[in-house]
Protein backbone atom coordinates (compact mmCIF):
# COMPACT_ATOMS: atom_id res chain seq x y z
CA UNK A 1 0.00 0.00 0.00
CA UNK A 2 1.10 3.45 -0.82
CA UNK A 3 1.69 5.69 1.74
CA UNK A 4 0.63 8.96 1.95
CA UNK A 5 3.57 12.05 1.53
CA UNK A 6 5.05 13.47 4.62
CA UNK A 7 3.81 17.10 5.52
CA UNK A 8 5.42 20.23 5.58
CA UNK A 9 9.15 20.51 6.80
CA UNK A 10 8.15 23.73 8.56
CA UNK A 11 6.95 23.59 12.33
CA UNK A 12 4.34 25.83 13.71
CA UNK A 13 2.77 29.16 12.08
CA UNK A 14 0.13 28.97 9.31
CA UNK A 15 1.08 27.10 6.12
CA UNK A 16 2.76 29.54 3.50
CA UNK A 17 0.24 31.43 1.30
CA UNK A 18 0.14 30.57 -2.28
CA UNK A 19 -2.07 31.32 -5.61
CA UNK A 20 -4.98 29.51 -4.51
CA UNK A 21 -5.04 31.14 -1.19
CA UNK A 22 -8.35 34.00 -0.73
CA UNK A 23 -6.01 36.79 0.03
CA UNK A 24 -4.01 36.57 -2.50
CA UNK A 25 -6.89 36.78 -5.44
CA UNK A 26 -6.38 40.11 -6.74
CA UNK A 27 -2.34 39.53 -6.22
CA UNK A 28 -0.72 38.84 -10.03
CA UNK A 29 0.25 35.36 -9.71
CA UNK A 30 4.04 34.79 -8.84
CA UNK A 31 4.06 37.98 -6.98
CA UNK A 32 4.90 37.76 -4.12
CA UNK A 33 6.10 34.65 -3.45
CA UNK A 34 6.77 33.63 0.32
CA UNK A 35 9.72 31.47 1.03
CA UNK A 36 8.68 31.20 4.76
CA UNK A 37 5.59 30.57 6.65
CA UNK A 38 3.48 33.05 7.59
CA UNK A 39 5.16 35.53 5.18
CA UNK A 40 3.41 37.04 2.39
CA UNK A 41 6.06 39.24 0.42
CA UNK A 42 5.92 42.69 -1.44
CA UNK A 43 6.45 43.17 -4.99
CA UNK A 44 9.56 44.46 -6.84
CA UNK A 45 8.28 48.16 -5.83
CA UNK A 46 9.16 47.28 -1.77
CA UNK A 47 11.49 49.95 -0.30
CA UNK A 48 12.48 48.69 3.08
CA UNK A 49 15.77 50.02 4.05
CA UNK A 50 18.55 48.05 4.65
CA UNK A 51 21.27 48.78 7.43
CA UNK A 52 23.37 50.60 4.34
CA UNK A 53 20.35 52.90 3.11
CA UNK A 54 19.91 50.94 0.07
CA UNK A 55 16.51 49.37 -0.03
CA UNK A 56 15.47 46.14 -1.34
CA UNK A 57 13.67 48.16 -4.57
CA UNK A 58 16.92 49.66 -5.33
CA UNK A 59 19.13 46.84 -4.67
CA UNK A 60 17.56 44.26 -6.98
CA UNK A 61 17.08 46.99 -9.81
CA UNK A 62 20.78 47.73 -9.68
CA UNK A 63 20.96 43.98 -9.92
CA UNK A 64 19.08 43.49 -12.99
CA UNK A 65 21.51 46.30 -14.16
CA UNK A 66 23.89 43.68 -14.27
CA UNK A 67 21.56 40.76 -15.57
CA UNK A 68 20.96 43.27 -18.73
CA UNK A 69 24.29 43.96 -19.64
CA UNK A 70 24.72 40.06 -19.44
CA UNK A 71 22.42 39.71 -21.72
CA UNK A 72 23.65 42.46 -24.00
CA UNK A 73 26.89 41.47 -24.13
CA UNK A 74 26.53 37.60 -24.66
CA UNK A 75 29.40 34.85 -25.16
CA UNK A 76 32.98 36.16 -26.35
CA UNK A 77 33.55 33.03 -28.57
CA UNK A 78 32.94 32.79 -32.07
CA UNK A 79 32.95 29.56 -34.52
CA UNK A 80 36.26 28.48 -35.58
CA UNK A 81 35.28 28.42 -39.40
CA UNK A 82 34.75 32.57 -38.99
CA UNK A 83 30.77 32.32 -39.79
CA UNK A 84 28.67 34.78 -38.40
CA UNK A 85 28.29 33.80 -34.09
CA UNK A 86 24.61 32.24 -34.36
CA UNK A 87 22.58 34.56 -31.72
CA UNK A 88 20.96 33.15 -28.72
CA UNK A 89 18.09 34.95 -27.14
CA UNK A 90 19.31 37.51 -25.30
CA UNK A 91 18.55 36.32 -21.60
CA UNK A 92 20.78 37.18 -19.12
CA UNK A 93 21.50 35.62 -15.49
CA UNK A 94 23.55 36.14 -11.92
CA UNK A 95 24.09 34.93 -8.74
CA UNK A 96 24.60 36.87 -6.06
CA UNK A 97 25.89 35.54 -2.48
CA UNK A 98 24.50 36.29 0.82
CA UNK A 99 26.92 39.25 1.02
CA UNK A 100 25.85 40.46 -2.19
CA UNK A 101 28.58 39.58 -3.97
CA UNK A 102 28.42 38.87 -7.46
CA UNK A 103 28.87 34.79 -7.76
CA UNK A 104 28.49 33.60 -11.50
CA UNK A 105 26.92 34.87 -14.67
CA UNK A 106 24.90 32.94 -17.60
CA UNK A 107 23.37 33.99 -20.37
CA UNK A 108 21.75 31.71 -23.35
CA UNK A 109 24.20 29.45 -25.05
CA UNK A 110 21.13 26.83 -26.63
CA UNK A 111 22.65 27.79 -30.31
CA UNK A 112 25.75 28.56 -29.60
CA UNK A 113 26.71 25.20 -27.53
CA UNK A 114 23.60 22.95 -29.15
CA UNK A 115 23.01 22.40 -25.69
CA UNK A 116 19.49 22.34 -24.72
CA UNK A 117 20.01 22.95 -21.11
CA UNK A 118 22.09 25.72 -21.95
CA UNK A 119 19.63 28.37 -20.59
CA UNK A 120 20.97 31.45 -18.74
CA UNK A 121 19.62 30.24 -15.40
CA UNK A 122 21.33 27.09 -15.25
CA UNK A 123 24.95 28.33 -16.29
CA UNK A 124 24.70 30.85 -13.72
CA UNK A 125 23.69 28.16 -11.26
CA UNK A 126 26.38 25.41 -12.40
CA UNK A 127 28.67 28.57 -12.31
CA UNK A 128 28.36 29.58 -8.70
CA UNK A 129 27.67 26.04 -7.42
CA UNK A 130 31.53 25.33 -8.86
CA UNK A 131 32.61 28.46 -6.94
CA UNK A 132 31.02 27.55 -4.13
CA UNK A 133 32.26 24.03 -3.82
CA UNK A 134 28.77 22.67 -3.28
CA UNK A 135 25.43 22.21 -5.03
CA UNK A 136 23.23 24.31 -2.02
CA UNK A 137 22.87 27.72 -2.87
CA UNK A 138 21.01 28.85 0.55
CA UNK A 139 21.21 32.85 0.75
CA UNK A 140 21.88 32.97 -2.49
CA UNK A 141 19.53 35.54 -5.00
CA UNK A 142 19.33 34.47 -9.12
CA UNK A 143 18.45 37.65 -11.10
CA UNK A 144 17.65 37.11 -14.39
CA UNK A 145 15.68 39.36 -17.25
CA UNK A 146 13.18 36.82 -18.46
CA UNK A 147 10.73 34.99 -16.43
CA UNK A 148 12.24 31.11 -15.72
CA UNK A 149 10.78 28.24 -17.76
CA UNK A 150 9.60 25.33 -15.48
CA UNK A 151 13.37 23.41 -16.26
CA UNK A 152 15.27 26.03 -15.17
CA UNK A 153 12.32 26.90 -11.96
CA UNK A 154 13.19 22.94 -11.21
CA UNK A 155 16.67 23.79 -11.10
CA UNK A 156 16.38 26.95 -9.33
CA UNK A 157 14.20 25.26 -6.28
CA UNK A 158 16.58 22.06 -6.15
CA UNK A 159 19.69 24.17 -5.69
CA UNK A 160 18.07 25.98 -2.71
CA UNK A 161 18.05 29.59 -4.17
CA UNK A 162 16.62 31.96 -1.37
CA UNK A 163 15.52 34.69 -4.01
CA UNK A 164 14.59 35.01 -7.19
CA UNK A 165 14.43 38.22 -8.99
CA UNK A 166 12.96 38.52 -12.89
CA UNK A 167 12.42 41.25 -15.25
CA UNK A 168 9.71 39.97 -18.47
CA UNK A 169 6.97 38.21 -17.54
CA UNK A 170 6.98 35.22 -20.00
CA UNK A 171 3.28 34.01 -20.62
CA UNK A 172 3.87 31.09 -22.99
CA UNK A 173 6.64 29.42 -21.46
CA UNK A 174 6.56 31.22 -17.99
CA UNK A 175 6.88 29.03 -14.23
CA UNK A 176 6.90 31.33 -11.64
CA UNK A 177 3.33 32.67 -12.24
CA UNK A 178 2.55 33.25 -16.02
CA UNK A 179 1.96 29.60 -16.90
CA UNK A 180 2.62 27.50 -14.71
CA UNK A 181 3.96 28.68 -10.68
CA UNK A 182 6.36 25.99 -9.70
CA UNK A 183 8.51 27.70 -7.23
CA UNK A 184 5.23 28.67 -5.67
CA UNK A 185 4.17 24.96 -5.50
CA UNK A 186 3.11 24.36 -1.78
CA UNK A 187 3.75 20.54 -2.22
CA UNK A 188 7.48 21.30 -2.75
CA UNK A 189 9.51 21.55 1.09
CA UNK A 190 12.00 24.71 -0.76
CA UNK A 191 10.31 27.46 -2.04
CA UNK A 192 12.38 30.75 -2.55
CA UNK A 193 10.89 34.23 -2.53
CA UNK A 194 10.36 35.76 -6.16
CA UNK A 195 10.20 39.79 -7.06
CA UNK A 196 8.70 39.58 -10.42
CA UNK A 197 9.06 42.88 -13.05
CA UNK A 198 11.56 44.13 -11.90
CA UNK A 199 12.85 46.37 -14.56
CA UNK A 200 10.01 44.79 -16.76
CA UNK A 201 10.31 47.29 -19.73
CA UNK A 202 13.83 47.22 -20.22
CA UNK A 203 13.51 43.45 -20.09
CA UNK A 204 10.73 43.50 -22.74
CA UNK A 205 12.47 45.93 -25.22
CA UNK A 206 15.30 44.18 -25.27
CA UNK A 207 13.51 41.05 -26.15
CA UNK A 208 11.55 42.71 -28.82
CA UNK A 209 14.61 44.32 -29.89
CA UNK A 210 15.85 40.73 -31.19
CA UNK A 211 12.59 39.17 -32.74
CA UNK A 212 12.16 41.93 -34.94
Amino acid sequence: MRSEPPGPAWTGGAEPADATDPALETVRPGQPTPGRPARVGPGADEGFADLDGVGRRQRHELWMSRALEVAVTGPDSVPADGADAIEDVPVGAVVYGPDGAELAIGRNERELTGDPTAHAEVLALRRAAERLGRWRLEGCTLVVTLEPCTMCAGAIALARVSTVVFGAWEPKTGAVGSLWDVLRDRRLTHRPEVYGGVREAESVALLRAFFR
